[in-house]
């Protein structure tokens, strides 16, 4: 059985820069919250570093934390760039969990 990815990634050139867009699937918990039916806080869970990568080269990279929302979307403008390339997002949470994806520009 293969696992669902949690990343959703394109990237289009627009002109001469490419538009990257992601959806990232994670419940970005901040510890501070109760669980309704038992009172009990929910122990932190959230991402803390996100990389995305053009062709190998770092082009982007954010430090994030509990205040982030649920199922956080990140979009930004990469100048340059060119129809085939390779754009990778990866993230890596508090807990040591991670995920990448993979996507050619269009």
């Amino acid at each position: 059985m293969s696992e669902k990815k949690s990343i959703k990634l394109r990237a289009k050139l627009k002109g001469d820069t490419t538009e990257v867009k992601s959806l990232i699937k994670h419940p970005m918990e901040t510890g501070r919250r109760k669980d309704k039916t038992s009172g009990e806080l929910i122990p932190a869970h959230f991402i803390q570093q996100v990389v995305c990568k053009h062709q190998g080269k770092v082009v982007l990279s954010a430090d994030w934390g509990g205040s982030v929302s649920k199922n956080p979307y990140l979009a930004f403008d990469l100048p340059g760039g060119a129809a085939g390339d390779d754009v990778e997002l990866t993230w890596t949470d508090n807990l040591g969990e991670s995920d990448s994806a993979t996507t050619q520009i269009r």
